[in-house]
């Protein structure tokens, strides 16, 4: 197949929509912004609206004869040098429940790095897959989890060689990455696939300074969030396949089966233009922000009280195998707060939000669509931040455990334990109670607690602590951390 980069199809059927002065009698309802209300008119303006189109009747014919979509899917996989490509308008939160349906079933075991997303226990929720955990390697001194090696994915398998495949976060949102060509290797001996939950990586295709990304490094299927670090819009996501482990076929039909039937194409619009921009000025772009980020870097680091986590912070034995320098982790401790209250600061004081925070942390993330002014804005609201943090402290403890403690046991699926018989206990009597319910600091969204593990007090201690400290904790059915949910006494 000739591949013309230049080519948007589904920008280019948006065009032709509207110059050929189509008139729908078919949803949506706001008819081309003529019905909706003229507030929200004057906030968001016409053009989303006349983005917003159905996409078969409207953006294409009612049995999509014009094969816009695959034609722009297909772009997308030559662009990333996939064999396979499908846009998905739910988030990665969907394409990784889709990629884990499509390798295992009900009662079927799957690998499973215990540093995944809260997408990926939903997953486990939703399917009955038993997982088996295989530990991240944990950093004691900065409380991290980076990605599971090689090694420790073969010891999982050795235990379980009836495991259906294996399924890794890289790069993770802190930027550490892990050793893709050896996991998959791992896999492969064994014939079965390689699920990388990518969410984090769509510029790594790009530049050749960035980390492998998983399609070059053997991976069979791989989930990318295209508005986390590419120019996509929020819920913009794709997954990747490659090899013949999985069918393309039965791959598609686990996310038609999860996925909506009322698909947003302006969605689909901003993962086809951004393949388009990154197709042909991807190299330069990327290249152009690592350039301002060293530089962001090198001024963060100069400001005293403030360290930027690096290459030799997160990689080396026993720790990362390699390191994305964009998401821009900065270490705040030495100024005496956390990073909640860094975080919050710097919105409430100079309209400058993080892409991530926890008890001595925030991220920074540095992207092709930054540049001197927004960075600039950025290292004069650091100055500033150091002269306040006396008045901000002392911060408040969070109680984070040791590693060997931070890991619970997990006793009954995360399915049973969530749909089954449950109650809510106060919080100091849960120790030694099953959870039935998942407990996530939110970012980076990697669950303390998750359905079916055997709850502990430093845990417990541990999120009393951050919820008081300021950490953010969105799925409890107890805000306030109270109760939580554990599962009926009788049923345990």
């Amino acid at each position: 197949m000739t591949v013309d980069h230049t080519e948007a199809p589904v920008l280019q059927a948006l065009a032709d929509f509207h110059r050929q002065g189509q008139l729908a009698f078919a949803p949506p309802g706001h008819k081309q912004a003529r019905g909706a209300d003229p507030a929200v008119r004057e906030v968001l303006g016409d053009a989303v609206f006349l983005g917003d189109v159905l996409a078969s009747g409207g953006l294409d014919d009612r049995l999509t004869r014009g094969r816009v979509l695959e034609r722009a899917e297909e772009l997308l996989a030559d662009a990333v040098h996939a064999e396979h490509t499908f846009f998905t308008t739910c988030g990665s939160s969907l394409s990784v429940k889709a990629a884990m349906l499509a390798v295992a079933g009900p009662h079927e075991k799957l690998l499973i790095g215990r540093d995944a997303h809260k997408s990926v226990v939903s997953g486990l929720i939703l399917s009955g897959i038993e997982p088996v955990w295989v530990e991240p390697r944990w950093d004691a001194e900065r409380h991290l989890a980076h990605p599971p090696s090689a090694a420790d994915f073969e010891q999982a398998f050795e235990a379980h060689p009836d495991a259906k495949g294996a399924l890794v976060v890289s790069p993770t949102p802190y930027g550490g990455c892990a050793a893709l060509e050896d996991i998959a290797e791992v896999c492969h001996r064994r014939s079965v696939p390689l699920i990388v939950d990518e969410a984090w990586g769509a510029h790594l295709p790009f530049h050749p300074d960035l980390p492998t990304w998983a399609m070059d490094a053997g991976a069979d299927i791989c989930v990318t969030s295209i508005h986390k670090m590419g120019s996509g819009l929020e819920q913009g996501s794709v997954f990747h396949l490659q090899g013949d482990l999985v069918p393309p076929d039965l791959l598609k039909m686990r996310a038609d089966l999860l996925g909506s039937t009322s698909p947003s194409v302006l969605l689909y619009a901003g993962i086809d233009g951004w393949r388009r921009q990154m197709a042909l000025h991807g190299k330069e772009l990327m290249g152009g922000a690592l350039d301002l980020a060293a530089r962001v870097r090198a001024a963060i680091e100069e400001i005293e009280g403030l360290h930027v986590n690096d290459r030799d912070d997160f990689c080396g034995p026993g720790l990362a195998d390699d390191f994305d320098p964009l998401p821009g982790v900065i270490d705040v401790t030495g100024l005496g707060i956390t990073g909640y209250q860094a975080a919050d600061w710097l919105r409430e004081h100079r309209s400058i939000d993080a892409h991530l925070t926890d008890h001595r942390r925030i991220g920074m993330q540095i992207t092709h669509g930054d540049d001197e002014e927004t960075t600039g804005q950025l290292l004069d609201a650091f100055r500033e931040l150091v002269r306040a943090a006396p008045e901000l402290g002392p911060a408040p403890r969070v109680a984070v455990p040791p590693p060997s403690e931070l890991r619970l046991e997990q006793v009954r699926l995360p399915r049973d334990a969530f749909f089954g018989p449950a109650e809510n206990v106060p919080v100091g009597e849960a120790a030694g109670r099953i959870a039935a319910e998942m407990v996530t600091p939110y970012p980076p969204g990697i669950p303390a607690v998750l359905p079916g593990e055997l709850l502990t007090e430093p845990v417990l201690e541990y999120l009393r602590t951050g919820l008081a400290a300021g950490m953010n904790l969105p799925d409890p059915a107890d805000a306030t951390l109270e109760t939580i949910r554990v599962v009926n006494a009788g049923s345990e």
